[in-house]
């Protein structure tokens, strides 16, 4: 069974970075495509970024492009989030996905593995 763990979020100040962890594990990580989610209070789930199976593929949202990064290790099985220029509009929790296969989605209808957030503040 997969399990995703995330950490990293924290309590910031508009203008600083975060970086954002999440752990895979019980399956093969490279044959999974990774991504990261957010859902902020009283909003849908919306797509952050995404990752191929080999990190040679990224894919972002347009309100954060530019500003935040995705990448990958298989042979830590992790995936990262880089975010720098935080803005009180990308406070949130933030979850990390994964999809067994290709091709990457950017819906949360296309992952069944999901971790549990980690919450994530920007003060103006």
């Amino acid at each position: 069974q997969v399990r995703l763990v995330e950490s990293g979020g924290a309590l910031v100040q508009a203008g600083d970075s975060l970086r954002l962890t999440c752990r895979f594990s019980g399956d093969t990580f490279s044959m999974y495509a990774m991504s990261w989610f957010r859902q902020a209070p009283g909003k849908e789930r919306e797509f952050v970024a995404a990752v191929n199976w080999s990190g040679g593929d990224t894919y972002y949202a347009d309100s954060v492009k530019g500003r935040f990064t995705i990448s990958r290790e298989n042979a830590n099985t992790s995936v990262y989030l880089q975010m720098n220029n935080l803005k009180p509009e990308d406070t949130a929790v933030y979850y990390c996905a994964g999809r067994r296969g290709i091709p990457v989605k950017t819906t949360p209808r296309g992952y069944k593995s999901w971790g549990q957030g980690t919450q994530v503040t920007v003060s103006s």
